[in-house]
C-alpha cells in the first residue's frame, strides 16, 4: 500500500526525472549522472518499500565498527558461524524477516546476512522492527575494494552512523572524503565517538565539543555526537535508542531518499538559474533596426517613391550584408544567453538560425515585399488633358494675339475673348501638370512608407520565426527545468536525528491531534 511518504516522494522523483529528461545534454555531464543516480537509487527504494529503515555503520581502521555492531545487535558472530569479513564485503543483521530483497538491492552476500528475532534478545527487539544494520569496509583501508564497497553503499542507506576514535577523530580524508560531502543530509546522520573509556572523563566533553566543532567546519549542523565504548558498553543503550527512534519515526526510512532528491536537486538548480529577464518582442526589436539597414530596405523604398514620381522603372532589393546579418545573430546569443550555462547556451545556438540560413531567409521574405512604380491611375488623363489645354491654349493666345494686332481679321471683340480663353487654357494646362505632380508626390511618399511598413514587417517575421520563437523555446524548457527542480525539493527539511529528544511516532502524531499542546512541546519538555 503506497503511503504519503511513498506517494510525496514518488512525486518529488517523477519532478526530477522530468527535469532531467528536459535538459538532457544540456546539462553537465557530473551533474546529470549525479541526478540520473539519485532518481534511480530512490524508484528502486521505492519499488522495495520504505518499511525498512537501513542503518550503516561506517569508519576507519580501528574505530571499532565490529565491536559496536556485535553489542548493538546483542549476537557473538562466532557464536553464530559467521566472522568478521577480511574481504570486501559487507555484514547485515536484519530484525526483518522480510528484508532479504532489500538486501540484495544493497548488495550483501547472503552468507553476511543475519536475521534477528525476539527469541535472541528476549527484551523486547520488536522496538527496532524493520531495522537492518550494516558493518561497512574501512573506508580508509589500504584496499581500495574497501573504499569502493563504502562509496557505493553509502548513497542507499538511512541512516548512516559514522564511527570515530578519539585518535583519528579529526582525520583529514574522513571529513573531506565523506563528511563534507553529507551536507543536506544531517536528518539522517550520527556520529559515534568511539573508545571514550580510554580518554579520561574530564577530556570527554572537550572531546565532544571539538568533533562538534569540526562537524560544524564541514557544514554539518545538528549532527548528534553520542560518546560510547564497545568495550565497557558505556554509551551502547543510547545508540540503541536512537534506532529505535528512527524505527519508530516513519519519515526517517525515507529521509535518505528524500535527501538524495534535495541533494540532486540542488546540484540541478545550480545549472538552470532563475529567470532570464528576456521578452521576445523587446528582443526582436533590438535587432530589428540593424537587420532592416543591412538589407538596404530604406534605400530601395526611397528609389521606389522617386520612380513613381518621375515614372521610371522599379529598383531591385539585394542580399543582405553577411557580416552584419552575422554581428546581429552573435548579438542575439550574447543577449539572450548571458545568464545561461554552456549546456544551455550551446542549445540556444544549435536552436536558432545560422548566418547564410538567417540571411536566406531574409532575402526570401523581402522578395515578397511590393515594389510598385506604377503612378497614379489618373495620370495619364491629367497628363493628356494638360497637355491638350496647353496646345489648344497656345492657339489660341497666338490667333488672339494677333487679332489684336490686326493680322488675322476678327470683329470686336472676338481678338480679345479668343486671347483670354488661349490664356485660360494655357492656365488650366499648367493647373492639370500641377495637380498630376502632387498626386504622383503624394503617390511616392506612400509607397515609400508603404515598402518601409512591408518590409520591416518581412523582416521582423524572420527575426521572431528564425530567432525570437526558437529561443523562447529554450528559454521555456529552461523554465520547467527549473520548477521541476523546485518541486523534487524538500518543502520542510527534516530534523536532525539528534538523541537529545525523544522523535515524534505515529502514536504521538495522533495523539496530538487530541491532547492539548502541540507534540514539539512534549518533546520539548521532555528534553
Amino acid at each position: 500500500m503506497t503511503t504519503s511518504h511513498d506517494a510525496t516522494l514518488q512525486a518529488r522523483t517523477d519532478a526530477l526525472a522530468s527535469a532531467l529528461d528536459l535538459a538532457g545534454p544540456r546539462l553537465d555531464g557530473a551533474t546529470a549522472r549525479r541526478v540520473a543516480a539519485a532518481v534511480e537509487g530512490v524508484r528502486q527504494r521505492l519499488a522495495l518499500g520504505v518499511d525498512h529503515t537501513v542503518v550503516a555503520l561506517a569508519g576507519g581502521t580501528g574505530s571499532g565498527k565490529s565491536s559496536l555492531f556485535n553489542k548493538v545487535s546483542r549476537l557473538s558472530f562466532a557464536d553464530v558461524g559467521v566472522k568478521r569479513p577480511t574481504t570486501a564485503r559487507v555484514t547485515a543483521c536484519s530484525w526483518s524477516a522480510e528484508a532479504e530483497a532489500l538486501l540484495d538491492w544493497i548488495g550483501v552476500d547472503r552468507e553476511r546476512r543475519i536475521a534477528h528475532s525476539e527469541d535472541l534478545e528476549g527484551d523486547g527487539a520488536g522496538a527496532l522492527s524493520g531495522l537492518v544494520l550494516l558493518d561497512l569496509p574501512d573506508h580508509d583501508s589500504v584496499e581500495p575494494a574497501h573504499r569502493e564497497v563504502v562509496d557505493r553503499v553509502l548513497p542507499l542507506v538511512d541512516l548512516l552512523v559514522w564511527v570515530v576514535d578519539p585518535q583519528k577523530y579529526a582525520d583529514d580524508a574522513l571529513h573531506s572524503g565523506y563528511l563534507r560531502a553529507q551536507v543536506g543530509s544531517e536528518s539522517s546522520m550520527v556520529v559515534l565517538l568511539n573508545q571514550v573509556d580510554t580518554v579520561p572523563e574530564t577530556q570527554r566533553q572537550n572531546l565532544v565539543e571539538d568533533l562538534d566543532r569540526l562537524l560544524a567546519d564541514d557544514g554539518l549542523e545538528g549532527v548528534h555526537v553520542q560518546p560510547v565504548s564497545a568495550r565497557t558498553g558505556e554509551g551502547v543503550a543510547r545508540v540503541r535508542e536512537i534506532l529505535e527512534e528512527a524505527c519508530e519515526r516513519r519519515s526517517v526510512a525515507a529521509g535518505r531518499a528524500a535527501a538524495e532528491l534535495d541533494s540532486a536537486a540542488v546540484a540541478l538548480l545550480a545549472q538552470v538559474p532563475s529567470d532570464t529577464p528576456w521578452q521576445l518582442d523587446a528582443a526582436v526589436d533590438r535587432e530589428l533596426e540593424p537587420v532592416v539597414e543591412a538589407t538596404g530596405l530604406d534605400q530601395v523604398a526611397n528609389q521606389v517613391g522617386a520612380a513613381v514620381r518621375n515614372g521610371y522603372g522599379a529598383p531591385d532589393l539585394p542580399a543582405p550584408d553577411r557580416d552584419a546579418i552575422a554581428l546581429s545573430r552573435a548579438r542575439w546569443l550574447t543577449r539572450a544567453g548571458a545568464a545561461l550555462r554552456p549546456g544551455w547556451q550551446r542549445s540556444l545556438a544549435e536552436a536558432v538560425a545560422g548566418s547564410d540560413a538567417l540571411r536566406a531567409d531574409v532575402t526570401a521574405a523581402l522578395r515578397d515585399v511590393d515594389l510598385d512604380v506604377r503612378g497614379p491611375a489618373s495620370s495619364r488623363l491629367l497628363r493628356r488633358a494638360s497637355w491638350a489645354c496647353l496646345a489648344v491654349g497656345a492657339v489660341l493666345a497666338v490667333v488672339g494675339v494677333l487679332a489684336l494686332l490686326g493680322v488675322v481679321p476678327l470683329d470686336d471683340p472676338w481678338g480679345v475673348v479668343v486671347t483670354v480663353a488661349g490664356v485660360v487654357l494655357v492656365v488650366a494646362a499648367g493647373v492639370l501638370a500641377a495637380a498630376r505632380t502632387s498626386l504622383r508626390r503624394r503617390l511616392a511618399s506612400r509607397r515609400t512608407a508603404q515598402v518601409r511598413e512591408d518590409g520591416r514587417a518581412a523582416v521582423r517575421r524572420v527575426l521572431v520565426a528564425r530567432l525570437g520563437e526558437p529561443t523562447q523555446r529554450i528559454l521555456g524548457e529552461q523554465r520547467q527545468v527549473r520548477e521541476s527542480a523546485l518541486a523534487a525539493r524538500e518543502e520542510t527539511a527534516a530534523r536532525p536525528l539528534t538523541g537529545a529528544l525523544r522523535l515524534p511516532t505515529g502514536a504521538d502524531t495522533s495523539a496530538s491531534s487530541t491532547a492539548g499542546g502541540s507534540g514539539q512541546d512534549r518533546a520539548d519538555a521532555a528534553v
